[in-house]
């Protein structure tokens, strides 16, 4: 049993070159899939772009990663020190045709899935070699297809049951269904939002990587938030985790007879940025708003008609 899983991340870093190559390839040649999760979380949070800032949600992401990838390995004969050149591709193959375990789905993994798998592991070798433990890219060559079906598709946002739901919902639950319909805001923003981020019409709200943006909340918010009492001592105005959340709003989709369409807070979103884009005509303006580093990623937040520019081109 390697000591590894037993390490703080910024304590394997702070190792000697030697010690952690040593560490590294202790839990690389015994498939400990625990300390290679320690490994990688070490070099995200001190080697990688974003360092210490990257989101514990990708962190999570890639931990869950490697607790796949590294079983596979093993049970496919895959030497994680010297994987053999064809071996990223075998397993990006295992994914694209891997029964979905998800409950109420059926097919194969999605293709978002499968990207997020072979994300993680390859920060897993960007990881080892930092560590000193091998020079490997399996996954130089490997290929993820993308989705051919946009993600505005699969999941649009909601339209018409954002209204119909808030009337079944308590004050707590709505004002946070607000944040996300009205304010655009990511639902790790929403439930992290303090009295002491409200003031002046705005929210302070600090999202992905650390950054931080001001949003303007709609007059249905501001009343919505002006009357709640904070739900914790520190003056978060909401004390769920995301499941408890979920499971409220699931709840009153089901009572409004929109149970068949409920699809997640990431809709609610959705309908924020569409709104905001049929208004302004601005991507650049939606993308400031839900807080996108790039345009690229807004588009696929907002629905645009199919026959948008049918008017425009009526003349040619």
């Amino acid at each position: 049993m390697t000591l590894v899983r037993q390490e703080a991340p910024l304590a394997l870093a702070s190792l000697s070159d030697q010690a952690l190559r040593v560490r590294a390839v202790e839990a690389a040649s015994t498939y400990d899939a625990e300390g290679l999760v320690q490994v990688t979380l070490a070099y995200m949070t001190t080697a990688s772009r974003k360092g210490a800032r990257g989101s514990a949600k990708t962190l999570a992401a890639y931990a869950l990663a490697i607790r796949d990838f590294v079983p596979w390995a093993r049970e496919s004969g895959v030497q994680l020190l010297r994987p053999g050149r064809r071996d990223g591709g075998r397993y990006v193959a295992n994914l694209q045709t891997r029964p979905s375990r998800g409950r109420g789905r059926t097919g194969t993994l999605s293709s978002a899935t499968v990207a997020q798998y072979v994300a993680g592991a390859r920060a897993l070798y960007r990881a080892l070699r930092w560590a000193g433990a091998t020079e490997a890219q399996p996954f130089e060559d490997a290929h993820v297809p993308p989705d051919p079906t946009p993600g505005i598709v699969k999941n649009p946002p909601y339209l018409r049951e954002i209204d119909a739901v808030l009337g079944h919902c308590d004050a707590r639950l709505a004002a946070l269904l607000l944040l996300c319909a009205h304010g655009g805001l990511r639902i790790g923003e929403a439930l992290g939002v303090h009295t002491e981020d409200l003031g002046g019409g705005l929210v302070t709200v600090r999202g992905k990587g650390g950054k931080v943006r001001r949003v303007p909340l709609s007059q249905r918010t501001r009343t919505a938030l002006a009357g709640l009492s904070p739900a914790r001592p520190d003056g978060a105005l909401f004390d769920w985790t995301y499941a408890q959340a979920a499971y409220r709003l699931r709840l009153a989709f089901r009572r409004a007879g929109h149970g068949h369409t409920w699809r997640g807070f990431h809709a609610a979103r959705k309908h924020s940025g569409t709104r905001l884009y049929r208004a302004t005509r601005d991507f650049t303006r939606v993308g400031l708003f839900l807080g996108h580093s790039s345009v690229d990623t807004t588009r696929r937040y907002v629905a645009v008609d199919e026959h948008d520019v049918a008017h425009e081109v009526e003349d040619f």
